[in-house]
């Protein structure tokens, strides 16, 4: 998300933001990645509610965010805009809470794992099977 409100804030100095805003409220699916590092800031809550708003009942918006829903409005950061963009983002919603570790873990703990069980030795450090002879 922080590059989306970089965009915006760009867009508007520059005149883009009509446009760059006719695109968000008319793809059929808006994803909003990695919601709630960083609280908003005014000019991002502005953007964040208009874009909300003209997409409601017209389009998706799929958010993906590592806090609880319970905490969002922490991240908004303005009691009463926080109410209507949530209003508008969590009464239709369908939610999806994943329980469990994360999957970047994992496969970081995996890789960890086989690279040190591929690591080769040396003669003097392998030991010889049972019984063998030296």
């Amino acid at each position: 998300m922080p590059r989306l409100f970089a965009d915006l804030d760009l867009a508007h100095g520059d005149g883009r933001f009509p446009r760059l805003f006719r695109m968000l409220v008319k793809v059929d699916l808006l994803v909003l990645d990695d919601w709630g590092p960083d609280r908003l800031s005014a000019s991002q809550r502005r953007n964040l509610m208009e874009i909300v708003e003209d997409r409601y009942g017209r389009g998706s918006i799929l958010i993906t965010s590592q806090l609880p829903v319970a905490t969002w409005l922490e991240v908004i950061a303005e009691p009463t805009l926080g109410d209507a963009i949530l209003d508008r983002i969590v009464h239709n919603a369908y939610r999806l809470e994943l329980d469990g570790p994360s999957k970047r873990k994992i496969k970081a703990s995996e890789e960890t794992n086989s690279t040190s069980s591929s690591v080769p030795t040396t003669t003097a450090d392998a030991k010889s099977p049972k019984g063998a002879k030296k």
